[in-house]
């Protein structure tokens, strides 16, 4: 499979493997607007929360191309601009405003526009690169974890799709899958955009790694029958004592874990963690278009027509809740994460 972020060949695009269209068709979209970067973002076209800061690091490159100024003052107040609305576009994901901070910050280093752009260029590329390492490193780490013919539970999509190569929560299944162990998922379907069932089976069975689908509501039947050895998700921003945004349903699964004993992971790069946040109280949560969840896969609608919809795109687990996290660093629990980062 190819990256799912990158430059476009000559660094005047982003260049996105469009998550929409999967499992049915791979489609690979190259954006130079600030409206369509936006609207990919948006509409979870680029999603997981390494890659869209992936994305919005290459394009705010791509977009100060853009930027009709050689005076340094006004070059850099029109990229804050830029930067304000793509940090707006998914609130929740701290990678997304860790992306676009690193990248203005470079910006103001520079001496004049065109060593910005240079700059830019560079530094996004660098954010590329560091996300790829970092991911192979939690695969390595968390593949300690894993036995032959362990059985794992996933939630939405945490792998290649959801970062530029290897993934967060699904690196370790790789890693492990590379070192010749046996490893049998079982993914959440994850509703109400299906990113389990669209996105996790689809990269593990093209992976050939032994995959089962199952919907949301049968995680308690699969632990209570002893099939799950560890729950593995990601997460899109961690509080400073180690609370954990994560794909709404996500709180769910790791009741359901402490309920039947069973290990629950969260893996994620050092840049999802945000020290600045106290608890996961003080996440901000994003609220989603409400036919989410009434009417989108289905040829019509499910629910009576201007029916109140719930529809946060996360819910928080409890470090309480978390047996460890697994980053680049290596494994560690919620007591020792100042350590960490």
């Amino acid at each position: 499979m190819i990256d799912t972020v990158a430059f476009s060949g000559d660094y005047t695009k982003l260049r996105i493997i469009d998550q929409t269209q999967l499992p049915n068709a791979l489609v690979v979209r190259e954006l130079m607007a600030i409206e369509e970067i936006e609207r990919a973002i948006k509409t979870l076209q680029v999603r997981g929360a390494p890659a869209i800061g992936v994305a919005a690091a290459i394009g705010l490159s791509v977009l100060a191309r853009r930027i009709q100024t050689d005076e340094m003052p006004a070059f850099l107040r029109e990229l804050r601009v830029l930067a304000a609305r793509l940090v707006a576009v998914r609130p929740t994901a701290v990678n997304l405003a860790w992306a676009v901070r690193q990248m203005t910050q470079t910006a103001e280093t520079a001496q004049n526009t065109r060593d910005a752009l240079a700059r830019l260029r560079e530094k996004a590329e660098q954010i590329r690169q560091d996300d790829i390492a970092a991911c192979k490193r939690i695969g390595e780490a968390g593949s300690r974890l894993l036995f032959d013919d362990c059985g794992v539970l996933t939630h939405c999509n945490a792998g290649r799709l959801a970062a530029v190569r290897y993934g967060t929560a699904l690196a370790p299944i790789y890693a492990a899958a590379e070192q010749g162990k046996r490893i049998r998922v079982f993914a959440d379907e994850t509703r109400p955009l299906l990113q389990g069932a669209r996105l996790t089976a689809y990269e593990l069975h093209e992976a050939g790694i032994d995959v089962t689908l199952a919907c949301d509501n049968m995680a308690a039947s699969l632990m209570a029958q002893g099939k799950i050895d560890l729950v593995l998700i990601g997460a899109d921003r961690i509080a400073a004592n180690g609370d954990a945004a994560n794909k709404t349903g996500s709180l769910g699964l790791s009741i359901l874990a402490k309920h039947f004993d069973v290990p629950f992971y969260v893996c994620a790069p050092l840049s999802t963690f945000d020290a600045d946040v106290a608890n996961g109280a003080q996440i901000p949560i994003e609220q989603r278009d409400p036919a989410e969840i009434t009417a989108a896969f289905f040829k019509e609608p499910i629910a009576p027509a201007g029916i109140l919809v719930y529809n946060p795109a996360f819910d928080v687990v409890p470090h309480t809740h978390i047996t460890a996290f697994v980053t680049e660093r290596g494994i560690c629990d919620a007591a020792n994460l100042k350590n960490l980062v």
